[in-house]
């Protein structure tokens, strides 16, 4: 395999940059709305940790067989360690996570956590739990937060890492309200088995897209738990040094996801709940509103 060395002052080659920027503008406009506010060296750095985590989403999403599947999924771990350390693969992804690790201390222990989270895809994990859905939202979306946070730079320690955590949980968990039928087409439920028998919902009311005053309470659960989320993951905001109107829109805007969960009633099988640009604009002067005055929630 074809290697590059990336110098630590070196530029980040266009073509990568571009690609990363498409690959975030496609698959997550929410995020990408976001991202607008951060620096332009930051935003880079931004993209190239965002693409090089859809790259892995990718893999374990690919329909084929799962030997293969996995294959590609340790090809992506290595090629993942090789960019941090400086020395990455060919392919333009890589080369611009290598460029983002050489100017930022990205944690090498985040990314292997994200690994593990994309194996539970791979291996059609069972969520029996609360707690075995928190696992998976840590690992797949709220160690990004421990991606981004040397990005931004910030003051705290542990404690603002535990909050960019908690705010890429949040996020997740949102993103797995949202999908619930598009999951099902995949043949993966992420919705807890005890929190489902809990309410009374069975696999075969999620099979059959039966939006039940049940299925809703459920619903109802489970959106206040990504609130409270979002509530201590905003907290940390202020800590950041730079990057924070960049993080506050990008939260304000993925919770009205929610919002707009809650407004289609919660029928997350025949309607896909999104916050349309002119919202996200509109949502805006509430994040700078929450800056100037210190609260970051």
């Amino acid at each position: 395999m074809q290697r590059f060395l990336v110098a630590p002052d070196s530029d980040l080659p266009q073509a990568a940059l571009e690609r990363c920027r498409r690959l975030t503008r496609q698959h997550s406009q929410t995020f990408y709305f976001g991202s607008r506010f951060f620096s332009p060296v930051q935003r880079r750095a931004v993209w190239a940790v965002y693409a090089v985590c859809r790259t892995g989403d990718d893999i374990a999403d690919e329909p084929g067989d799962p030997l293969r599947k996995a294959e590609h999924l340790e090809a992506w771990r290595e090629g993942v360690e090789a960019a941090l350390q400086g020395c990455p693969p060919a392919d333009l992804v890589y080369q611009a996570l290598a460029w983002a690790a050489s100017r930022f201390a990205l944690p090498s222990r985040a990314f292997h956590e994200l690994y593990q989270g994309l194996r539970m895809d791979l291996e059609g994990y069972t969520y029996r739990s609360a707690a075995d859905l928190e696992l998976y939202c840590r690992r797949v979306a709220g160690v990004v937060g421990w991606m981004i946070a040397p990005i931004c730079g910030y003051e705290g320690d542990e404690q603002t890492l535990q909050q960019a955590l908690r705010l890429g949980m949040a996020m997740q968990l949102t993103n797995v309200l949202r999908d619930v039928g598009e999951d099902l087409g995949r043949g993966r439920i992420y919705l807890p088995a005890e929190s489902m028998a809990r309410h009374g919902v069975t696999c075969d009311d999620l099979r059959a897209g039966r939006v039940s005053p049940e299925y809703r309470a459920l619903m109802t659960e489970l959106v206040a738990q990504a609130r409270a989320w979002y509530r201590e993951g905003r907290a940390g905001i202020p800590r950041l040094h730079d990057g924070r109107m960049a993080v506050a829109v990008a939260a304000r805007a993925y919770e009205g996801i929610l919002d707009s969960l809650e407004r289609n009633g919660f029928d997350n099988f025949n309607r896909r709940a999104f916050v349309p640009r002119v919202q996200k604009i509109a949502l805006i002067p509430r994040a700078w509103r929450d800056l100037r005055s210190g609260q970051g929630a």
